[in-house]
């Protein structure tokens, strides 16, 4: 799964709707715009929604879908656990490791929706 396909499940996860004409636009720019133009209710809550590079987007879509964040020091990991959806996920301790666990949780969770 590539990152844009994350995040669309994600945003599936979070209750976004994905599914606005630029969306499809931004993957034909040179180079491609992997953020999302993000709805809700038909109302436009970002242009630009990216929780893999964005830390206040990752973090507003943990706590949206209950994802628990877990540091393994011991490992130098850290982990994306949503245990009612059965998931954890393991990626290197740094901020963007932490932002990816968290995307890659959510799209597992959209996957299942």
């Amino acid at each position: 799964m590539n990152e844009r396909e994350m995040l669309e499940l994600a945003a599936k996860a979070a209750g976004y709707d994905t599914s606005h004409p630029m969306n499809a636009k931004r993957l034909e720019m040179k180079p491609p715009v992997v953020a999302l133009l993000v709805r809700r209710d038909g109302d436009v809550v970002t242009t630009g929604w990216d929780p893999l590079t964005d830390d206040g987007h990752a973090l507003r879509l943990a706590v949206q879908l209950g994802i628990c964040i877990v540091f393994m020091e011991d490992c130098d990991s850290v982990g994306a656990e949503h245990s009612a959806h059965g998931v954890m996920i393991i990626e290197a301790m740094d901020s963007y490791g932490t932002r990816r666990a968290i995307v890659r949780a959510a799209a597992e969770i959209g996957n299942r929706q």
